[in-house]
């Protein structure tokens, strides 16, 4: 009797998540699988892309790999040359990737929320015998996976989205962000129409190095923007917890792509699963070893909090009351002034 009263319970509970989610948000929780994010990881950290340097082959094949899923799911391209914004890193040329999914809104189709990611890693290291390749899965192939698994969610969804959403993968964060920092110079929208900009690193590991985290997302500088607030939300009725890691959030904050764009005035954080795992920057980061029940768990939250965001006349607004976030405060003025 007791075991059928806590089946009974799990079953109640697990109607109740169900019931508070709406068609579209349910739609996109049962496109997101973890068979297609280990999928997207195990090829993007394989050996033959060689650990994706910037410049380097493996990182040109990565680029296309990424173009030709957004092409598969059906969004547009947003690039200076197709799905690609071209620039020059030392001499060779080197590719943004993006596509948009036009919003269904006749008005807030013009504003935009981004996902981003980076594509790169650290490339081979090493010479002869001692060479090894730096795969990068959790770092950040994870984070790719999970915006084409986004990508293509939405991209599925019976009804689109009011507002339109920009995917991109940056190459150069490991140089020092330059791919970020590349478009922010050079937007593919207008930066004054781009709402938010939710940016996605290590997603698939659940081993941190404090300990295992599992249904945890933390997000970069928590409490400077009301990003934080859609999240938990969503986090609520998907089983997941979104958190302030107390040590980590604020530090790393400027350690992402996200911090071109949050100095441009456009809320941007970066999300993690976990902020530091065993191999990172290392070798052994490898597809493996990746949770991706757990990423899947942490995606779905991410487009429920995307879709209501990109539903909502609300926008993400940076957080006057917070000292650390008044340059950003002071950034998104002067961006607005200028609209």
């Amino acid at each position: 009797m007791r075991i059928l009263r806590s089946l009974s319970a799990l079953l109640c509970a697990c109607f109740l998540l169900q019931a508070a989610l709406n068609s579209s948000e349910q739609q996109l929780i049962d496109a997101i699988t973890p068979a297609e994010l280990r999928a997207h990881v195990s090829f993007l950290a394989s050996d033959p892309l060689e650990g994706r340097d910037t410049p380097s082959k493996g990182l040109d094949v990565a680029a296309e790999y990424i173009a030709s899923e957004f092409r598969r799911a059906g969004l547009q391209p947003a690039g200076d040359d197709g799905y690609f914004q071209t620039a020059s890193f030392q001499g060779a040329k080197v590719r943004n990737v993006a596509a948009i999914l036009p919003g269904a809104d006749r008005k807030l189709k013009k504003t935009f929320l981004m996902v981003s990611a980076h594509y790169d890693h650290v490339g081979k290291k090493g010479a002869g015998a001692e060479e090894r390749i730096y795969n990068g899965a959790n770092d950040d192939a994870s984070g790719i996976s999970s915006m084409l698994a986004l990508a293509e969610a939405f991209a599925r969804l019976s009804e689109r989205p009011k507002r339109s959403l920009l995917f991109i993968a940056y190459y150069g964060e490991e140089k020092g962000l330059v791919g970020s920092h590349y478009y922010a110079a050079h937007p593919l929208v207008p930066l004054t129409r781009t709402e938010a900009d939710l940016n996605l690193e290590h997603m698939g590991r659940t081993d941190d190095t404090e300990g295992p985290s599992l249904r945890r997302l933390s997000i970069t500088g928590f409490d400077y923007s009301t990003l934080a607030g859609w999240l938990q939300a969503a986090g609520e009725e998907t089983g997941v917890t979104i958190y302030k890691h107390a040590k980590n959030s604020d530090p790393f904050f400027a350690r992402s792509d996200n911090q071109a764009l949050a100095d441009a005035g456009v809320p941007a954080h970066t999300l993690v699963a976990a902020f530091i795992f065993p191999d990172y920057h290392q070798p052994g980061d490898h597809w493996e070893k990746l949770d991706y029940e757990n990423m899947a768990a942490l995606t779905r939250t991410i487009a429920v909090a995307l879709d209501r965001l990109a539903n909502s006349f609300q926008k993400v607004e940076w957080n006057a009351n917070n000292p650390q976030a008044a340059s950003y405060v002071e950034a998104a003025r002067e961006l607005n002034a200028a609209q």
